[in-house]
Protein backbone atom coordinates (compact mmCIF):
# COMPACT_ATOMS: atom_id res chain seq x y z
CA UNK A 1 0.00 0.00 0.00
CA UNK A 2 2.91 2.31 0.45
CA UNK A 3 1.77 3.09 4.00
CA UNK A 4 4.42 1.03 5.72
CA UNK A 5 1.90 -1.16 7.49
CA UNK A 6 2.33 -4.89 7.89
CA UNK A 7 -1.34 -5.69 8.29
CA UNK A 8 -2.75 -8.46 6.17
CA UNK A 9 -6.39 -8.70 5.24
CA UNK A 10 -7.39 -11.78 7.16
CA UNK A 11 -10.33 -13.02 5.21
CA UNK A 12 -10.63 -15.35 2.29
CA UNK A 13 -13.84 -15.93 0.44
CA UNK A 14 -16.65 -13.49 -0.03
CA UNK A 15 -16.03 -10.08 1.36
CA UNK A 16 -12.23 -10.23 1.41
CA UNK A 17 -11.07 -6.67 1.30
CA UNK A 18 -8.36 -5.64 -1.08
CA UNK A 19 -6.45 -2.84 0.55
CA UNK A 20 -4.17 -2.32 -2.41
CA UNK A 21 -4.15 1.09 -3.96
CA UNK A 22 -5.20 4.42 -2.56
CA UNK A 23 -8.86 3.83 -3.20
CA UNK A 24 -9.04 0.10 -2.79
CA UNK A 25 -11.17 -1.46 -5.48
CA UNK A 26 -13.15 1.70 -6.06
CA UNK A 27 -10.91 3.76 -8.29
CA UNK A 28 -13.83 4.70 -10.54
CA UNK A 29 -15.31 7.01 -7.89
CA UNK A 30 -14.55 10.65 -8.71
CA UNK A 31 -11.98 12.32 -6.46
CA UNK A 32 -13.63 15.73 -6.34
CA UNK A 33 -13.99 16.70 -2.67
CA UNK A 34 -11.77 19.28 -0.96
CA UNK A 35 -10.75 19.26 2.70
CA UNK A 36 -13.12 22.14 3.54
CA UNK A 37 -16.01 20.29 1.88
CA UNK A 38 -15.13 17.08 3.74
CA UNK A 39 -15.10 18.95 7.04
CA UNK A 40 -18.48 20.49 6.32
CA UNK A 41 -19.90 17.11 5.28
CA UNK A 42 -18.90 15.74 8.69
CA UNK A 43 -20.45 18.77 10.42
CA UNK A 44 -23.53 18.44 8.22
CA UNK A 45 -24.14 14.97 9.58
CA UNK A 46 -23.67 16.04 13.18
CA UNK A 47 -25.19 19.51 13.73
CA UNK A 48 -28.88 18.80 13.45
CA UNK A 49 -32.03 18.29 15.46
CA UNK A 50 -30.05 16.42 18.15
CA UNK A 51 -28.32 19.65 19.17
CA UNK A 52 -30.99 22.22 18.37
CA UNK A 53 -33.97 20.34 19.82
CA UNK A 54 -32.62 17.40 21.83
CA UNK A 55 -30.65 19.68 24.12
CA UNK A 56 -33.86 20.59 25.98
CA UNK A 57 -34.29 16.99 27.16
CA UNK A 58 -30.65 16.80 28.24
CA UNK A 59 -30.95 20.06 30.20
CA UNK A 60 -34.05 18.76 32.03
CA UNK A 61 -32.04 15.73 33.19
CA UNK A 62 -28.82 17.41 34.32
CA UNK A 63 -29.59 21.10 34.85
CA UNK A 64 -26.70 23.52 34.20
CA UNK A 65 -24.23 20.63 34.66
CA UNK A 66 -25.36 19.42 31.24
CA UNK A 67 -22.31 21.29 29.92
CA UNK A 68 -20.15 18.56 31.49
CA UNK A 69 -22.18 15.87 29.71
CA UNK A 70 -21.66 17.57 26.35
CA UNK A 71 -17.95 18.06 27.10
CA UNK A 72 -17.50 14.36 27.97
CA UNK A 73 -19.30 13.24 24.82
CA UNK A 74 -17.19 15.72 22.82
CA UNK A 75 -13.99 14.08 24.08
CA UNK A 76 -15.23 10.66 22.95
CA UNK A 77 -16.23 12.08 19.56
CA UNK A 78 -12.74 13.57 19.32
CA UNK A 79 -11.16 10.16 19.97
CA UNK A 80 -13.39 8.47 17.37
CA UNK A 81 -12.67 11.17 14.77
CA UNK A 82 -8.90 11.11 15.29
CA UNK A 83 -8.79 7.30 15.31
CA UNK A 84 -10.71 7.24 12.03
CA UNK A 85 -8.55 9.93 10.45
CA UNK A 86 -5.37 8.08 11.43
CA UNK A 87 -6.58 4.79 9.94
CA UNK A 88 -8.01 6.45 6.83
CA UNK A 89 -4.66 8.15 6.16
CA UNK A 90 -3.14 4.65 6.08
CA UNK A 91 -6.04 3.08 4.13
CA UNK A 92 -7.79 5.78 2.03
CA UNK A 93 -10.24 3.43 0.35
CA UNK A 94 -13.96 3.33 -0.29
CA UNK A 95 -16.14 2.06 2.52
CA UNK A 96 -14.59 4.10 5.30
CA UNK A 97 -14.81 2.56 8.75
CA UNK A 98 -16.54 -0.59 7.45
CA UNK A 99 -13.70 -1.35 5.07
CA UNK A 100 -11.21 -0.64 7.87
CA UNK A 101 -13.01 -3.08 10.17
CA UNK A 102 -12.87 -5.65 7.37
CA UNK A 103 -9.11 -5.25 7.01
CA UNK A 104 -8.21 -5.30 10.70
CA UNK A 105 -10.98 -7.31 12.40
CA UNK A 106 -12.02 -9.66 9.60
CA UNK A 107 -14.98 -10.09 7.24
CA UNK A 108 -17.62 -10.63 9.93
CA UNK A 109 -16.86 -7.26 11.51
CA UNK A 110 -16.73 -5.56 8.11
CA UNK A 111 -20.04 -7.07 7.07
CA UNK A 112 -21.92 -6.35 10.30
CA UNK A 113 -20.43 -2.88 10.68
CA UNK A 114 -21.50 -1.70 7.25
CA UNK A 115 -24.92 -3.32 7.09
CA UNK A 116 -25.95 -2.17 10.58
CA UNK A 117 -24.75 1.33 9.77
CA UNK A 118 -26.55 1.30 6.41
CA UNK A 119 -29.85 0.16 7.94
CA UNK A 120 -29.60 2.70 10.75
CA UNK A 121 -28.76 5.57 8.44
CA UNK A 122 -31.55 4.64 6.04
CA UNK A 123 -33.89 4.91 9.02
CA UNK A 124 -32.23 8.19 9.92
CA UNK A 125 -32.84 9.51 6.40
CA UNK A 126 -36.52 8.87 6.97
CA UNK A 127 -36.51 10.53 10.38
CA UNK A 128 -34.83 13.67 9.04
CA UNK A 129 -37.29 13.82 6.15
CA UNK A 130 -40.22 13.57 8.57
CA UNK A 131 -38.62 16.21 10.82
CA UNK A 132 -38.17 18.58 7.88
CA UNK A 133 -41.80 18.10 6.92
CA UNK A 134 -42.93 18.82 10.48
CA UNK A 135 -40.99 22.09 10.53
CA UNK A 136 -42.88 23.36 7.48
CA UNK A 137 -46.17 23.00 9.37
CA UNK A 138 -45.24 26.05 11.43
CA UNK A 139 -45.85 28.10 8.29
CA UNK A 140 -48.54 25.92 6.67
CA UNK A 141 -50.29 24.03 9.49
CA UNK A 142 -52.99 22.67 7.19
CA UNK A 143 -50.56 21.14 4.69
CA UNK A 144 -50.61 17.31 4.66
CA UNK A 145 -47.27 16.15 6.07
CA UNK A 146 -46.52 13.72 3.25
CA UNK A 147 -46.32 16.54 0.68
CA UNK A 148 -43.26 18.38 2.09
CA UNK A 149 -41.69 15.03 3.02
CA UNK A 150 -41.98 13.88 -0.60
CA UNK A 151 -40.71 17.19 -2.00
CA UNK A 152 -37.68 17.29 0.31
CA UNK A 153 -36.89 13.63 -0.35
CA UNK A 154 -36.89 14.09 -4.12
CA UNK A 155 -34.77 17.23 -3.81
CA UNK A 156 -32.07 15.58 -1.67
CA UNK A 157 -31.91 12.51 -3.90
CA UNK A 158 -31.51 14.85 -6.86
CA UNK A 159 -28.60 16.65 -5.18
CA UNK A 160 -26.83 13.32 -4.64
CA UNK A 161 -27.52 11.98 -8.14
CA UNK A 162 -25.93 14.88 -10.04
CA UNK A 163 -22.25 14.53 -9.02
CA UNK A 164 -20.09 14.34 -5.93
CA UNK A 165 -18.70 17.80 -6.73
CA UNK A 166 -22.21 19.30 -6.76
CA UNK A 167 -23.08 17.42 -3.57
CA UNK A 168 -19.93 18.72 -1.86
CA UNK A 169 -20.69 22.33 -2.82
CA UNK A 170 -24.35 22.07 -1.82
CA UNK A 171 -23.55 20.49 1.54
CA UNK A 172 -20.79 23.00 2.22
CA UNK A 173 -23.20 25.93 2.02
CA UNK A 174 -25.98 24.14 3.87
CA UNK A 175 -23.59 23.39 6.72
CA UNK A 176 -22.35 26.99 6.60
CA UNK A 177 -25.88 28.21 7.37
CA UNK A 178 -25.92 26.11 10.53
CA UNK A 179 -22.43 27.21 11.49
CA UNK A 180 -23.37 30.85 10.89
CA UNK A 181 -26.45 30.50 13.09
CA UNK A 182 -24.37 29.05 15.90
CA UNK A 183 -21.79 31.83 15.59
CA UNK A 184 -24.58 34.41 15.92
CA UNK A 185 -25.99 32.55 18.94
CA UNK A 186 -22.61 32.40 20.65
CA UNK A 187 -21.89 36.05 19.92
CA UNK A 188 -25.27 37.24 21.24
CA UNK A 189 -24.85 35.03 24.28
CA UNK A 190 -21.37 36.31 25.08
CA UNK A 191 -22.54 39.93 24.85
CA UNK A 192 -25.59 39.22 27.03
CA UNK A 193 -23.48 37.47 29.69
CA UNK A 194 -20.59 39.94 29.84
CA UNK A 195 -22.07 43.31 28.92
CA UNK A 196 -25.84 43.01 28.59
CA UNK A 197 -28.07 43.72 25.62
CA UNK A 198 -29.94 47.00 24.90
CA UNK A 199 -32.32 47.58 27.79
CA UNK A 200 -30.97 44.56 29.70
CA UNK A 201 -28.27 44.25 32.34
CA UNK A 202 -25.43 41.76 32.02
CA UNK A 203 -26.70 38.27 32.86
CA UNK A 204 -23.53 36.98 34.50
CA UNK A 205 -23.47 33.45 35.88
CA UNK A 206 -26.40 33.56 38.30
CA UNK A 207 -28.50 31.12 36.23
CA UNK A 208 -25.90 28.39 36.81
CA UNK A 209 -26.60 28.13 40.54
CA UNK A 210 -29.80 30.08 41.09
CA UNK A 211 -32.33 27.29 40.50
CA UNK A 212 -31.31 24.36 42.63
CA UNK A 213 -27.57 24.46 42.05
CA UNK A 214 -25.25 23.35 39.29
CA UNK A 215 -26.41 19.72 39.29
CA UNK A 216 -29.94 19.75 40.77
CA UNK A 217 -30.58 16.10 39.86
CA UNK A 218 -27.22 14.82 41.06
CA UNK A 219 -24.77 12.54 39.31
CA UNK A 220 -27.56 10.26 38.11
CA UNK A 221 -29.21 13.04 36.15
CA UNK A 222 -25.86 14.15 34.79
CA UNK A 223 -25.03 10.69 33.50
CA UNK A 224 -28.49 10.15 31.97
CA UNK A 225 -28.03 13.43 30.11
CA UNK A 226 -24.82 12.03 28.62
CA UNK A 227 -26.93 9.66 26.51
CA UNK A 228 -28.75 12.57 24.89
CA UNK A 229 -25.49 14.50 24.56
CA UNK A 230 -23.89 11.55 22.75
CA UNK A 231 -26.71 11.62 20.23
CA UNK A 232 -25.74 15.19 19.34
CA UNK A 233 -22.30 14.02 18.15
CA UNK A 234 -23.43 11.10 16.01
CA UNK A 235 -22.33 11.60 12.41
CA UNK A 236 -18.60 12.30 12.79
CA UNK A 237 -17.91 8.86 11.31
CA UNK A 238 -19.09 10.10 7.88
CA UNK A 239 -15.67 11.73 7.56
CA UNK A 240 -13.98 8.46 6.56
CA UNK A 241 -16.59 7.69 3.89
CA UNK A 242 -15.30 10.61 1.81
CA UNK A 243 -11.77 9.18 1.44
CA UNK A 244 -12.31 7.56 -1.96
CA UNK A 245 -13.68 10.83 -3.38
CA UNK A 246 -11.15 13.19 -1.85
CA UNK A 247 -8.66 14.82 -4.22
CA UNK A 248 -5.88 14.08 -1.70
CA UNK A 249 -7.19 11.86 1.14
CA UNK A 250 -3.87 11.53 2.99
CA UNK A 251 -3.75 15.31 3.31
CA UNK A 252 -7.46 16.21 3.36
CA UNK A 253 -8.88 13.67 5.85
CA UNK A 254 -6.51 14.63 8.74
CA UNK A 255 -7.01 18.33 8.01
CA UNK A 256 -10.78 17.94 7.92
CA UNK A 257 -10.69 15.89 11.13
CA UNK A 258 -8.93 18.67 13.01
CA UNK A 259 -11.35 21.32 11.73
CA UNK A 260 -14.36 19.14 12.51
CA UNK A 261 -13.31 18.39 16.08
CA UNK A 262 -12.54 22.04 16.84
CA UNK A 263 -15.78 23.39 15.39
CA UNK A 264 -17.96 20.65 16.80
CA UNK A 265 -16.60 21.01 20.32
CA UNK A 266 -16.80 24.80 20.23
CA UNK A 267 -20.32 24.95 18.85
CA UNK A 268 -21.83 22.18 20.98
CA UNK A 269 -20.17 22.75 24.35
CA UNK A 270 -20.08 26.55 24.18
CA UNK A 271 -23.57 26.69 22.67
CA UNK A 272 -25.07 24.68 25.53
CA UNK A 273 -23.05 26.70 28.06
CA UNK A 274 -24.45 29.97 26.71
CA UNK A 275 -28.01 28.60 26.82
CA UNK A 276 -27.89 27.49 30.47
CA UNK A 277 -26.16 30.72 31.54
CA UNK A 278 -28.88 32.90 30.02
CA UNK A 279 -32.05 30.79 30.14
CA UNK A 280 -32.81 29.19 33.55
CA UNK A 281 -32.61 25.42 33.19
CA UNK A 282 -36.11 25.07 34.64
CA UNK A 283 -37.39 26.92 31.54
CA UNK A 284 -35.03 25.46 28.93
CA UNK A 285 -35.28 21.89 30.17
CA UNK A 286 -37.76 19.49 28.63
CA UNK A 287 -38.61 21.83 25.76
CA UNK A 288 -40.82 20.27 23.12
CA UNK A 289 -40.83 21.42 19.50
CA UNK A 290 -39.18 24.30 17.70
CA UNK A 291 -40.98 27.14 19.44
CA UNK A 292 -39.90 25.87 22.88
CA UNK A 293 -36.33 25.01 21.90
CA UNK A 294 -33.77 26.47 24.33
CA UNK A 295 -32.02 28.05 21.36
CA UNK A 296 -35.23 29.81 20.37
CA UNK A 297 -35.50 31.11 23.93
CA UNK A 298 -31.96 32.41 23.60
CA UNK A 299 -32.91 34.32 20.44
CA UNK A 300 -36.01 35.61 22.21
CA UNK A 301 -34.00 36.89 25.15
CA UNK A 302 -32.04 39.03 22.69
CA UNK A 303 -35.28 40.80 21.77
CA UNK A 304 -35.71 39.24 18.35
CA UNK A 305 -39.48 39.08 17.68
CA UNK A 306 -39.08 36.58 14.87
CA UNK A 307 -36.98 34.17 16.96
CA UNK A 308 -39.23 31.15 16.37
CA UNK A 309 -39.42 31.76 12.61
CA UNK A 310 -35.66 32.20 12.29
CA UNK A 311 -34.97 29.09 14.34
CA UNK A 312 -37.53 27.09 12.41
CA UNK A 313 -35.72 27.91 9.19
CA UNK A 314 -32.38 26.95 10.74
CA UNK A 315 -33.56 23.56 12.03
CA UNK A 316 -35.22 22.90 8.67
CA UNK A 317 -31.87 23.46 6.97
CA UNK A 318 -30.21 21.33 9.66
CA UNK A 319 -32.57 18.42 8.98
CA UNK A 320 -32.14 18.65 5.20
CA UNK A 321 -28.36 18.89 5.57
CA UNK A 322 -28.26 15.79 7.77
CA UNK A 323 -30.53 13.95 5.34
CA UNK A 324 -28.30 14.96 2.44
CA UNK A 325 -25.15 13.72 4.20
CA UNK A 326 -26.83 10.47 5.24
CA UNK A 327 -27.83 9.75 1.65
CA UNK A 328 -24.20 10.22 0.61
CA UNK A 329 -22.94 8.00 3.44
CA UNK A 330 -25.43 5.17 2.87
CA UNK A 331 -24.79 5.09 -0.88
CA UNK A 332 -21.02 4.84 -0.35
CA UNK A 333 -21.46 2.19 2.34
CA UNK A 334 -23.60 0.08 0.02
CA UNK A 335 -21.13 0.65 -2.83
CA UNK A 336 -18.35 -0.62 -0.55
CA UNK A 337 -20.35 -3.72 0.37
CA UNK A 338 -20.89 -4.44 -3.32
CA UNK A 339 -17.18 -3.92 -4.05
CA UNK A 340 -16.21 -6.41 -1.33
CA UNK A 341 -18.75 -9.00 -2.45
CA UNK A 342 -21.24 -8.62 0.39
CA UNK A 343 -23.97 -6.99 -1.72
CA UNK A 344 -25.08 -7.45 -5.35
CA UNK A 345 -22.46 -6.27 -7.85
CA UNK A 346 -24.98 -4.05 -9.65
CA UNK A 347 -24.80 -1.67 -6.68
CA UNK A 348 -21.24 -0.76 -7.70
CA UNK A 349 -22.25 0.55 -11.11
CA UNK A 350 -21.57 4.24 -11.57
CA UNK A 351 -23.27 6.92 -13.62
CA UNK A 352 -21.36 8.99 -16.18
CA UNK A 353 -20.72 11.50 -13.40
CA UNK A 354 -19.19 8.84 -11.15
CA UNK A 355 -22.15 8.49 -8.78
CA UNK A 356 -23.23 5.04 -7.52
CA UNK A 357 -26.83 5.60 -8.60
CA UNK A 358 -28.08 2.08 -7.83
CA UNK A 359 -26.71 2.22 -4.28
CA UNK A 360 -28.15 5.72 -3.87
CA UNK A 361 -31.64 4.81 -5.03
CA UNK A 362 -31.75 1.75 -2.78
CA UNK A 363 -30.60 3.90 0.15
CA UNK A 364 -33.40 6.34 -0.62
CA UNK A 365 -35.89 3.69 0.52
CA UNK A 366 -35.71 5.50 3.86
CA UNK A 367 -37.23 8.55 2.22
CA UNK A 368 -40.00 6.39 0.77
CA UNK A 369 -40.63 4.98 4.22
CA UNK A 370 -40.80 8.52 5.57
CA UNK A 371 -43.63 9.34 3.18
CA UNK A 372 -45.58 6.33 4.44
CA UNK A 373 -44.81 7.15 8.06
CA UNK A 374 -45.98 10.73 7.57
CA UNK A 375 -49.38 9.39 6.57
CA UNK A 376 -49.73 6.76 9.30
CA UNK A 377 -48.16 7.83 12.63
CA UNK A 378 -45.30 10.35 12.36
CA UNK A 379 -44.87 11.30 16.03
CA UNK A 380 -44.52 7.82 17.51
CA UNK A 381 -42.50 6.29 14.68
CA UNK A 382 -40.21 9.33 14.58
CA UNK A 383 -39.13 8.72 18.19
CA UNK A 384 -38.44 5.03 17.47
CA UNK A 385 -36.37 5.97 14.40
CA UNK A 386 -34.13 8.26 16.44
CA UNK A 387 -33.65 5.68 19.21
CA UNK A 388 -32.65 2.92 16.77
CA UNK A 389 -30.29 5.32 14.99
CA UNK A 390 -28.52 6.12 18.28
CA UNK A 391 -28.07 2.44 19.17
CA UNK A 392 -26.66 1.58 15.75
CA UNK A 393 -24.38 4.63 15.71
CA UNK A 394 -22.95 3.72 19.13
CA UNK A 395 -22.30 0.17 17.90
CA UNK A 396 -20.54 1.71 14.90
CA UNK A 397 -18.38 3.83 17.21
CA UNK A 398 -17.54 0.76 19.30
CA UNK A 399 -16.37 -1.23 16.26
CA UNK A 400 -14.37 1.78 15.01
CA UNK A 401 -12.53 1.92 18.34
CA UNK A 402 -11.92 -1.85 18.31
CA UNK A 403 -10.58 -1.49 14.77
CA UNK A 404 -8.17 1.21 15.89
CA UNK A 405 -6.78 -1.00 18.66
CA UNK A 406 -6.15 -3.76 16.09
CA UNK A 407 -4.70 -1.22 13.65
CA UNK A 408 -2.17 0.04 16.19
CA UNK A 409 -1.29 -3.49 17.27
CA UNK A 410 -0.59 -4.58 13.70
CA UNK A 411 1.30 -1.52 12.56
CA UNK A 412 5.03 -1.97 12.04
CA UNK A 413 7.30 -0.15 14.48
CA UNK A 414 9.36 1.29 11.62
CA UNK A 415 6.35 2.39 9.56
CA UNK A 416 6.48 5.94 8.19
CA UNK A 417 4.76 8.56 10.32
CA UNK A 418 1.17 9.38 9.43
CA UNK A 419 -0.08 13.00 9.10
CA UNK A 420 -2.39 12.56 12.10
CA UNK A 421 -2.12 10.36 15.17
CA UNK A 422 -4.36 9.76 18.17
CA UNK A 423 -2.39 10.63 21.30
CA UNK A 424 -2.33 8.14 24.17
CA UNK A 425 -3.58 5.18 22.13
CA UNK A 426 -4.45 2.44 22.83
CA UNK A 427 -5.44 3.68 26.30
CA UNK A 428 -7.43 6.63 25.00
CA UNK A 429 -9.15 4.29 22.54
CA UNK A 430 -10.03 1.79 25.28
CA UNK A 431 -11.31 4.54 27.57
CA UNK A 432 -13.57 5.88 24.82
CA UNK A 433 -14.84 2.34 24.13
CA UNK A 434 -15.70 1.91 27.83
CA UNK A 435 -17.64 5.18 27.70
CA UNK A 436 -19.62 4.01 24.65
CA UNK A 437 -20.45 0.67 26.33
CA UNK A 438 -21.64 2.54 29.42
CA UNK A 439 -23.90 4.77 27.30
CA UNK A 440 -25.35 1.72 25.54
CA UNK A 441 -26.19 0.17 28.92
CA UNK A 442 -27.66 3.47 30.13
CA UNK A 443 -30.07 3.51 27.18
CA UNK A 444 -32.05 0.84 29.04
CA UNK A 445 -32.72 3.39 31.80
CA UNK A 446 -33.53 6.34 29.53
CA UNK A 447 -37.20 6.20 28.46
CA UNK A 448 -36.62 8.19 25.27
CA UNK A 449 -33.94 5.77 24.00
CA UNK A 450 -34.95 2.45 25.62
CA UNK A 451 -36.85 1.36 22.52
CA UNK A 452 -33.63 1.73 20.52
CA UNK A 453 -31.94 -0.89 22.67
CA UNK A 454 -34.94 -3.20 22.41
CA UNK A 455 -35.11 -2.89 18.62
CA UNK A 456 -31.37 -2.52 17.96
CA UNK A 457 -30.33 -5.72 19.74
CA UNK A 458 -32.42 -8.02 17.50
CA UNK A 459 -31.30 -6.00 14.44
CA UNK A 460 -27.65 -6.63 15.32
CA UNK A 461 -28.33 -10.35 15.83
CA UNK A 462 -30.21 -10.56 12.52
CA UNK A 463 -27.39 -8.92 10.54
CA UNK A 464 -24.83 -11.21 12.19
CA UNK A 465 -26.88 -14.27 11.23
CA UNK A 466 -27.20 -12.93 7.67
CA UNK A 467 -23.39 -12.92 7.36
CA UNK A 468 -23.19 -16.66 7.88
CA UNK A 469 -26.07 -17.29 5.46
CA UNK A 470 -24.49 -15.15 2.73
CA UNK A 471 -21.09 -16.73 3.28
CA UNK A 472 -22.41 -20.29 3.28
CA UNK A 473 -24.62 -19.92 0.22
CA UNK A 474 -22.32 -17.70 -1.80
CA UNK A 475 -25.22 -15.37 -2.61
CA UNK A 476 -22.95 -12.52 -3.65
CA UNK A 477 -20.05 -12.61 -6.07
CA UNK A 478 -16.65 -13.62 -4.80
CA UNK A 479 -14.05 -10.85 -5.19
CA UNK A 480 -10.35 -11.46 -5.84
CA UNK A 481 -8.21 -12.80 -3.01
CA UNK A 482 -6.71 -9.99 -0.94
CA UNK A 483 -3.12 -8.96 -1.18
CA UNK A 484 -1.02 -8.20 1.87
CA UNK A 485 -0.39 -4.57 2.59
CA UNK A 486 3.17 -3.73 1.72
Amino acid sequence: MGTGTKETARAAGPGAADPAGPHGGSGALRAALSSRQISMIALGGVIGTGLFLGSGQAISLAGPAVVLAYAAAAVVALVVTYALAEMTAAHPRAGGFGALAHIHLGPLAGFVQRWVYWIAQVINIGSEAVAAGMYTRMWWPGLPLWIPVAVFSLAMVGVNVLSVAFFGTFEYWFAMIKVGALVVLLSLGAVAILFGLPGQAAVGTSALVGHGGLAPNGLTGLWLATTMASFSYIGTEALSLTAAESSDPVRDIPRAARMTVFRLTAFSVLGIAVVVMIVPWTEAGGAQGVVQSPFVRLFGSAGLPAAATIMNLIVLVAALSAMNTNLFATARTLYSLGSDGWAPARLTRLSKRGTPVGALLLSAVGALGAILVSVVSPDRVFAIMIAVALFSALVTWLVILATHVAFRRGRAADAPALPIRLSGAPWTTLAAAAFVVAVLVTMAFTPYFRVGLLAGGPLLALVTAAYFVVRARGICRKPPRPRSAR
